[in-house]
C-alpha cells in the first residue's frame, strides 16, 4: 500500500500520516509502513520515524503491536460517566450524585424573573461574581492577581483552557488513573497525554518531575477527591509539587476542584503567587446537580483574557438566569446546610461499605468523593464479569488508566445510594467474584 507519506521532521511525518487518515486513505486497523522502510523511503534517520510514530501513538491515532507492526487505531469513544443505557443489571459504576441529595430548585426558581440581560452587558452576574470572588480567593495565594470566568461546566472550562494555551501534539500532564472526561478532552484536542502516577497523597513528585522533563505545557490535576481514586493532596505533597513547579512558572496549571463544597478534605493548591499561568476550576454539578451546567474559573489575568476570547466564537456567556439561580442557592443557609449534609452522607456510606468489604476479606480504603477505588488481587475485568453474572454492573479500572502496561486490578464502585441490604449483598458478591476470578486465573496458568 502506497500511502504517500512525506516529511523530514517527526512532526511533519506525523502530520502527513494524520492527513492520510483524515482523508480516508487508510482506515482503522490498516497497517502503516515499518519504521526502517519508511525511514529509507523518506531519507531520514530511523529515530525520526520512531518519534513521529510515538507522537501519533500518544495522541491515540495509531497503535503499536510489537511484531504485528503499527496500525491505525480504532477511533472508539472514551468511556463516559453516567448510567449504562439499556442494561438490566444494577449499575454500581455511575459516578452520579444521589438525586435525593440535590437541593430542591423550585423555591429559588420562583424569584429568578427580572430585567432581561442584553448584548454588551457584563457576562458575569454581579451577585454571583461577588460570592465567587470570596469563594475562590479564600483558597488561593493571597497575593495572586485573580480574574473570574463563568463557563458551561468544568469540562467546558478545561477544554477552553487547554485550547487557548496549546496546539495539536503539545504534551499535557494528566493524573494516572485519570478522570474519563479529561482523557476524552485531551484525545479530541489532539494533545499528547503524559501520565503522572497518583498515590494516596495525590499526584506523585517524581511523576510530575518526569512529565515536566518531557516538555508538558499544561498540568491538569485534582486537588481532592480525585476521580477515580478518591485521593486528596496532603499539605506535604502539595508543598513538594509546588517546589517542582517553581522552575516552570509558565506551564499552565489547571486545578479541577470538582468536589469542592462536598469534600471532607482540606484544599491544598499547587498555585503560588509567583506562578504565571494557572486556573482553579470549580463546577456546581456535584452539589447542585449535573444539569446545572456552570463552573467558576479563577485564573491569572492573561489566561482569563485568552479564555474570554475562546468563549467569544461560541457561547458568549452562561445564561444569567442560571447564574442567578446558582447564586440564590449558594447564599441560602438551608441549601448550604443540605450540601454539607450530602457531603457527610457520601463519606458515611462509603466508609460503611469499605467496612463491609473488609469483613468479607477484601481490604479497601475510603478516600474522598462519590466513588470507591477497590484494589483487587486479580484482574478487574475478570471480577467485573463475575459481578455481571450476579446482577451487578461495575466499572473496571482499565477504563481510567493511561499507562496501560497491564490489566488493571481495580474496580471503581458508586455505592452511596444503596440501602443496607443491597450494600451487604454487593459486598458479599464482590468477595465471591474475587474468589471465582482467582480460581479461573489459576486454572488458566495450569493449562
Amino acid at each position: 500500500m502506497n500511502l504517500d507519506i512525506s516529511g523530514r521532521s517527526a512532526s511533519e511525518i506525523a502530520e502527513s500520516v494524520r492527513t492520510r487518515i483524515e482523508r480516508g486513505d487508510v482506515r482503522a486497523g490498516d497497517p502503516l509502513p515499518p519504521v526502517r522502510s519508511l525511514a529509507d523511503e523518506l531519507g531520514v534517520n530511523r529515530n525520526t520515524v520512531v518519534a513521529a510514530y510515538r507522537q501519533l501513538a500518544q495522541a491515540g491515532v495509531i497503535v503499536t503491536r510489537g511484531r504485528s507492526g503499527t496500525h491505525v487505531a480504532d477511533p472508539s469513544p472514551v468511556a463516559q460517566e453516567g448510567f449504562a443505557a439499556g442494561s438490566v443489571l444494577r449499575d454500581v459504576g455511575t459516578g452520579n450524585p444521589d438525586p435525593e441529595l440535590i437541593p430542591d430548585l423550585s423555591r429559588a426558581l420562583s424569584g429568578m424573573a427580572g430585567r432581561p440581560v442584553l448584548y454588551g452587558e457584563p457576562v458575569i452576574d454581579p451577585g454571583l461574581e461577588r460570592w465567587a470572588k470570596e469563594w475562590m480567593r479564600d483558597d488561593l495565594a493571597s497575593t495572586a492577581e485573580m480574574r473570574l470566568t463563568i463557563t458551561s461546566g468544568a469540562a467546558d472550562a478545561v477544554e477552553r483552557l487547554l485550547a487557548q494555551a496549546l496546539t495539536r501534539d503539545d504534551a499535557v500532564a494528566l493524573e494516572d488513573p485519570c478522570f474519563l472526561t479529561s482523557i476524552h478532552t485531551v484525545r479530541i484536542g489532539g494533545y499528547r497525554p503524559v501520565p503522572v502516577p497518583v498515590d494516596d497523597e495525590g499526584m506523585t513528585v517524581d511523576g510530575l518531575r518526569g512529565a515536566l522533563a518531557q516538555g508538558v505545557r499544561a498540568v491538569v490535576h485534582t486537588p481532592r477527591a480525585q476521580n477515580p481514586t478518591g485521593a486528596s493532596l496532603s499539605a506535604h505533597r502539595a508543598e513538594e509539587l509546588r517546589s517542582v513547579l517553581r522552575a516552570h512558572p509558565y506551564v499552565l496549571v489547571i486545578e479541577d476542584d470538582h468536589f469542592s463544597l462536598l469534600s471532607q478534605q482540606p484544599f491544598h493548591s499547587l498555585i503560588t503567587a509567583e506562578h504565571r499561568r494557572w486556573a482553579l476550576v470549580r463546577s456546581v454539578s456535584k452539589f447542585l446537580g449535573p444539569d446545572m451546567c456552570l463552573a467558576v474559573t479563577a485564573s491569572d489575568p492573561e489566561t482569563a483574557e485568552r479564555l474570554a476570547m475562546r468563549l467569544t466564537p461560541g457561547t458568549t456567556w452562561v445564561s444569567h438566569l442560571l447564574q442567578r439561580l446558582t447564586h440564590a442557592l449558594v447564599t441560602d443557609a438551608e441549601t448550604m446546610a443540605a450540601i454539607r449534609h450530602a457531603g457527610a452522607h457520601y463519606a458515611r456510606r462509603n466508609t460503611a461499605f469499605v467496612e463491609r468489604l473488609a469483613a468479607e476479606g477484601v481490604p479497601a480504603d475510603t478516600g474522598d468523593g462519590l466513588n470507591l477505588w477497590i484494589a483487587l488481587p486479580v484482574p478487574a475485568r475478570d471480577v467485573s464479569e463475575q459481578l455481571m453474572r450476579r446482577g451487578w454492573l461495575a466499572r473496571s479500572g482499565d477504563e481510567f488508566v493511561l499507562d496501560g502496561a497491564g490489566a488493571s486490578h481495580r474496580l471503581r464502585l458508586t455505592v452511596h445510594d444503596l440501602d443496607a441490604a443491597d450494600a451487604e449483598r454487593l459486598a458479599v458478591d464482590v468477595a465471591a467474584a474475587v474468589r471465582a476470578a482467582g480460581g479461573r486465573l489459576v486454572a488458566r496458568e495450569v493449562a
